[in-house]
This record gives structure tokens, sequence and C-alpha cells, in this order.
């Protein structure tokens, strides 16, 4: 693997004209469950108007990517079905790599890898005694005990087994709900055995679908999961955006390894559209345009004589990540809470 950040990277030039593609997380970067993230939209737009291009990148195999830009679209952001990249369609290529054309693979999930299957050349199924290949799972609302009952008996026959993701959890309307990666721990359970191959972030296979896709030769992956997106991008050698209006807050970003530590940070997706300056260390001390960090006694101190607060959260990421380097003993400086909150950059 790549070697990853240990500190943020300097860029003296806006974003959107360095790298050809953002590849965007959907949800807490693009929208936030039924609306878009505040400004979102008119930043799109912006971006693109520069020349950037757009590809909407999801571990959601449950959807289909006409579906997902039919949804953009509601939230006023300009999409068609060929900007959407999914887990399943990730997976599905995998599959076609190991698999004759028209192989037989049984499906835990819905619509979203059936279409990707087919699209792919390849026959989905839904019984063990289909006498199917190879099995692919994926979330979908729908699946139940029959589903993982079904697959568990074709891995245990033998078939090669994929997944589009292992993300434990999903957001819902109501709450934290169990995610692919919790029913796939459930099959596992039966089978004594783990998927042969992981399509969906953080692992390689979507990313390089997305690159296929797309065509582009300098992308940077915008995300808010530390685990999924910046772990994947640091995982492919790609640079990223870690936006913070998301799942990821302050304290966790301060105390990111560096294998889940982001090339820029930016409270918005505002970030692509600017340059990304890096605080000067003073011995112990990090300053930015006014802003300056430093850890004492365990903890995150800020001073600040007015500014761009994007500089802020730069020295503040700055000041604990080098705490940590400093000493691999030592826990992850504590930050308080509201030290620094989202602003939109303009």
């Amino acid at each position: 693997m790549p070697d990853a950040p240990a500190t943020l990277r300097r860029c003296d030039r806006r974003l959107v004209d360095v790298y050809d593609c953002a590849m965007l997380d959907l949800d807490g970067v693009v929208y936030v469950g039924p609306a878009p993230v505040d400004g979102v939209p008119a930043m799109l737009r912006r971006v693109r108007d520069r020349g950037m291009t757009l590809a909407f990148v999801t571990n959601n195999a449950s959807r289909t990517p006409r579906s997902v830009a039919e949804h953009l679209r509601e939230l006023g952001i300009e999409a068609v079905a060929d900007d959407v990249v999914t887990a399943a369609q990730a997976a599905a290529r995998e599959l076609a790599r190991h698999l004759d054309a028209g192989a037989k693979v049984l499906v835990i999930g819905g619509e979203g890898l059936r279409l990707a299957l087919a699209e792919a050349g390849l026959t989905a199924v839904e019984r063990a005694d289909d006498d199917p290949v190879a099995v692919v799972q994926g979330f979908d609302r729908t699946v139940g005990w029959q589903q993982l009952a079904q697959g568990a008996y074709a891995i245990r026959a033998g078939a090669l087994w994929v997944a589009t993701n292992l993300d434990l959890t999903v957001p819902t309307v109501g709450g934290i709900a169990p995610g692919n990666g919790t029913l796939v721990n459930a099959v596992a359970a039966a089978v004594d055995a783990r998927p042969a191959v992981v399509a969906g972030k953080p692992y390689r296979p979507l990313f390089d679908e997305t690159v296929r896709r797309v065509g582009c030769e300098r992308p940077i992956v915008v995300g808010d999961r530390l685990d999924t997106d910046i772990e994947g991008a640091n995982n492919c050698g790609a640079d990223s955006l870690l936006v913070m209006t998301g799942v990821t807050d302050l304290p966790a970003l301060c105390a990111a390894p560096p294998t889940r530590r982001p090339t820029y940070v930016a409270w918005t997706m505002a970030g692509l559209l600017t340059a990304h300056p890096v605080p000067q260390r003073t011995d112990d001390a990090f300053e930015l345009n006014g802003w300056r960090a430093l850890v004492g006694d365990g903890e995150v101190r800020v001073d600040a004589a007015g500014g761009d607060r994007s500089d802020g959260l730069r020295v503040v990421v700055s000041a604990a990540w080098a705490w940590r380097d400093d000493d691999d003993a030592r826990e992850p400086a504590r930050v308080a809470t509201g030290v620094l909150s989202v602003q939109d950059e303009e």
C-alpha cells in the first residue's frame, strides 16, 4: 500500500484546477437524508463550470445508477446514470474477471446487484440448487433469512463469494441500522469463511471501476468517512478531501491514524474551489493566517485573531497529528467540543 499522508499537503491553486475528477461520496457529502447538504448544488455547478468531471461513487448496492441520478436531479444536482458508480458495478466487474460469460451468480441483495450482473454478462439466480458458481452479497432492505441461507448453502458448496462492502451500519430515518457488513458477518459465521473479494470502499475495485468509467487521470476522492473514503483513497495512492458535513467530527479527525488521514480538509465541499495553505510549525505550535494551535497537557489549545475558519481547522488538525506522531505511545489529543464549528466557505 502507498504511504499515507502524515500531514496536510499544501496546494497553492484551487483543487478544481489541479484535479480532473471529483469522486464524490453521497451520504454526508452531497446529501444528508432526504435533503442536499446546504449549498452543495450550487457548489457542484461551479465545479463543473471550471471543467472538473463529477463521479458520484457509492458503496450502496441496492439502488441502480439510474435511480441514484434521478434522486440527485430531484435535489437540484445535474446527474445522469453514467455519472454514478456503485459497489454493485465494481463487484460485477470482479466476478466477470473470474467467471465465464453467462455464469450463474446467486444474489444476496436487490435490483442494483441484478442489473449490474446483467450488464457484466452474468446470470443472476436465487437458489443454491440452481448450481451457481459464485455468490455476490450487497445491502438491500429486502434481504432476509432465505437469501442468507441460500447464499450460505452455495458458499459451502464451493461458490466464489464476493461482497460489495463491509459497512457494518447504514443510516436510516429511524437511526443507525445493520449494514451489509453485519449481514456478511452472519453468513461468515455459518460458512466459517470470509468473502474472497470486497469490491467497495475502502478497497480498490470501486475506485478502479470509477477511473475506468470516467476516464480520468488525476482524481481526488471527496468524502466524509475516514474508514471508507479516506482510507480507500490512501489504499489506492489517490489524493483526498475530507469534508466535515457528515459523520466525522473534529475529535475523530484529530485522532486519525496515518492510514486514515486526508490530503486536504475543508468544512464543506467548497474546499474544491479554494487553495489549501498549510500551517507553519514553530516549536510545538502551528500557525496560519492569524490562527495558532498547540497541544498542552494533552488538549489542543487554539488562539485566533480572526480570519478564515478553514485555516483554524488546518492548524488544529496539524497540531493534533504532530502530537500523536511525535510519540506513538501517546493517546490522541483532546479537542474541546465547539473549539471550531462548521462554516460555509466562499
